[in-house]
This record gives C-alpha cells, sequence and structure tokens, in this order.
C-alpha cells in the first residue's frame, strides 16, 4: 500500500461528528485520499449505524463501508471537558463535517458562522435534510423519506406499486455533494487564503438528480410513467425473457433498431413500422413492442441472446444478483479488490471509482469505538493520569 504521505490529502485534517451515511460517505472518500478523518462518537454507543446489523464479523454492514481508514474518538460533548477536547481538534483542523440533528449546531455553537468567527481557516461542512434556513430546517429527513418528497418514489418500481430505490441513494447524494464541496473549498483556501463553509441538503441534492424528469414534467405537461425496470421515456429498455432467464437490452436510436430489426428479429420492415419507426412511436406502442421482442428472446438461451446482441453491437447485461455483482469478471480482471481490517477480521472492499494515476487509495482499517482514543489525547498533551480521569468522569 502506498504510503499516506504519497496521497492528495496528506496533511489535511478533517474532525467530524457523524452518523449514518451521508456524511460518514464524505469523510470516507476524503480518508481514501490521504485525509486524516477523526470520528468523533457518543463514548456509551457511537455512530448509531454500528448497530445497524452484525452481518460482516459482527460489525454493521453499513458501517464496514462507510468507515475505514478513520480514527474514533469517544467524547461526550455535554461535559465540558468534551467540548474543550473538541475546541482544541478543532483549532488545528482543516475540515469540520456534522450532521446533527436539525439546530443541534447551533446549540452547540458548532454552526458554521459561529467555527469561522472562532477558526477563520476551518472549513465548515453541514450535511442536512433540507438545509439550515427555510420552513423545512427543523425537520428530520431519512433516505426513504427524501425519496419520496423528491418525487423519485413516484418514478421508481412497477406502475401498480411506487417503491423506493434499494440503496440509500438520498445520503449518497448528498455525500458525494459534500465530498466535491469539501475539495472545492480546500482548493479555494489554497488559491486565494479563504475557507468558505460548504452546506449540503439531502433533499436538494437527490433533487439535482430528478432534473431530467423534472424537465419533462413541467414542459411536457404529464410526469414519466412508472415502468418498473424499463425507461419511461425510451423503448426498447429493460428486461426481455430468455429461454432460461432474462436478458437486459437497451436500444438508443433509429440506427440501432433498424440493425436489431433486420438481424435479431429478422425482419427489417419492422424498422419501418409506424408503430415503431422513432423512439416516441416505441414508447407509445411499448406493450406491442415488447410482444415483438419477447416473442424472439424467448426462442434463445440467455448466453446466445447475449451474444447475438453483442454481435449487432446492441447494448446488452444480465440480470444479476448482488452475488453475481460480487464475483463479477470485470471487477477481478480489473484488479479492483483490496483487502480492509475490521475489528472482526478481515474483508473485501472495493477500490474507489475514480482512479487517479499512481495514486493507490488507502485501506487502513475500520476502527472499533474509542480505539483512537488516548491516542488522540496524547498528542493533545494530555497525560496517561489526565486521560483517566477523563474516562473516570465519563467524558470520553
Amino acid at each position: 500500500m502506498a504510503s499516506q504521505t504519497a496521497l492528495p490529502l496528506a496533511g489535511i485534517t478533517v474532525v467530524s461528528i457523524e452518523q449514518a451515511v451521508a456524511a460518514p460517505f464524505a469523510t470516507r472518500q476524503l480518508a481514501d485520499l490521504g485525509a486524516r478523518v477523526i470520528k468523533v462518537e457518543r463514548p456509551d454507543a457511537g455512530d448509531f449505524a454500528r448497530r445497524y446489523d452484525e452481518t460482516v464479523h459482527g460489525e454493521s454492514s453499513y458501517f464496514v463501508w462507510l468507515n475505514r481508514s478513520k480514527e474514533s474518538l469517544t467524547l461526550d460533548l455535554k461535559s465540558d471537558e468534551g467540548r474543550d477536547i473538541l475546541e482544541k481538534l478543532l483549532s488545528t483542523a482543516d475540515v469540520f463535517v456534522q450532521n446533527l440533528a436539525p439546530g443541534a449546531a447551533a446549540r452547540m455553537n458548532l454552526d458554521a458562522q459561529s467555527l469561522q468567527q472562532r477558526y477563520p481557516a476551518l472549513i465548515p461542512c453541514d450535511v442536512s435534510g433540507y438545509g439550515n434556513t427555510g420552513p423545512w430546517s427543523d425537520r428530520k429527513a431519512y433516505d426513504m423519506l427524501v425519496q419520496g418528497e423528491s418525487g423519485l418514489m413516484s418514478l421508481t418500481g412497477p406502475d401498480e406499486c411506487p417503491s423506493k430505490v434499494g440503496v440509500s441513494i438520498a445520503d449518497i447524494a448528498a455525500g458525494m455533494y459534500a465530498y466535491s464541496g469539501i475539495l472545492s473549498a480546500l482548493y479555494t483556501r489554497a488559491t486565494t487564503g479563504t475557507a468558505r463553509a460548504v452546506e449540503v441538503a439531502l433533499f436538494e441534492a437527490l433533487g439535482e438528480w430528478m432534473g431530467s424528469p423534472a424537465y419533462y414534467t413541467e414542459y411536457g405537461g404529464t410526469q414519466p410513467s412508472r415502468v418498473g425496470a424499463e425507461h419511461a421515456t425510451i423503448a426498447p429498455y429493460g428486461p426481455f425473457p430468455t429461454a432460461d432467464g432474462t436478458v437486459l437490452l437497451s436500444i438508443q436510436n433509429d440506427r440501432e433498431w433498424s440493425a436489431f430489426c433486420s438481424e435479431v428479429l429478422g425482419d427489417e420492415s419492422i424498422a419501418t413500422d409506424p408503430r415503431f419507426c422513432r423512439n416516441s412511436a416505441r414508447v407509445a406502442h411499448r406493450e406491442e413492442c415488447n410482444a415483438l421482442i419477447s416473442a424472439r428472446t424467448r426462442l434463445l438461451n440467455t448466453d446466445d441472446a447475449l451474444a447475438l446482441l453483442d454481435k449487432v453491437s446492441i447494448a446488452n447485461g444480465r440480470l444479476g444478483s448482488v452475488s453475481d455483482f460480487l464475483s463479477h469478471p470485470s471487477l477481478a480482471g480489473r484488479d479492483r479488490w483490496r483487502e480492509v481490517e475490521t475489528p472482526g477480521g478481515p474483508v473485501r472492499a472495493l477500490l474507489p471509482p475514480a482512479n487517479l494515476s499512481g495514486v493507490e487509495p488507502r485501506f487502513d482499517p475500520v476502527p472499533a469505538l474509542g480505539a483512537h482514543t488516548d491516542a488522540i489525547l496524547g498528542e493533545l498533551g494530555y497525560s496517561g493520569a489526565a486521560i483517566s480521569e477523563l474516562r473516570t468522569a465519563d467524558s470520553i
């Protein structure tokens, strides 16, 4: 593994009071690139994501995914001693990230404005549900709720059953924007000397991803239909039955459609049929179009169907499971797997998606609760006796 000093964010210190997914996802990406991330947790239980499940050697699958390469420091922030330690950390930190409950940061004097008055070089990053201002600023927001409020759930799933996306997409979107916002703020500070605060709301992050259906609805008069695994505005696009399973295919333009009709369906006249000659017509006659395709694909086993689609250069894929993903030849063939230690034993972990030439991201252990408390306090000048006193007082 490359040394931390070789990584792009080596020398950057991030202090984070974080829970669940959005903020930890942002800070883990900073840690991947070499930032020192000090994760402040409650002494009694820590980040509540630690207890979502126990599937990964006794650890939570969410926590293992989101918290490698971090240092866990336990502090009781309701105690004077705990707050004093936090202030000492913030006085030399580069970035502070928090996704506390609405209003909690301001009550603790940890809002961006207060922090920048005390520490002008610090970059605060607030991650919230609906923003720090506005009529919904005091509302809690979890991933499912944001998927519902943003309209995403109305677009997802089969026609008869609105569904949420199967991963925490609102949290992930917010974490990505927090990460990119922090990188932008670090660049701005490095080039201008000005440290700018970053604010990300889950609702607004997912709202950005709703751009296409939002425009379609506002200017088309109706929102896209809910069509399961198909595409509301492209056809054919989605799963089709084979003799032994399912194949996924996507046709993006009329040239591909013409080749598909000739080489796969065996009838080039279908390409010029008024019901199917252009994409909007195929969408309007989706059921008839799908029936024609299904009649053909049912005669082929999945491997033969995929081979035929490849021959005609039609984008295709399998309807895989999570287990299929874990053994996918693309990941193995590109050497995407690494190993990470957890308190219960080693696990596999994927390389981050953005590849920087010559840079091997960090894959340091997932920390046990409070694993780095004594070491961090020692760095701050606390003696062994002082640390024992803090522990006796339940301040750490």
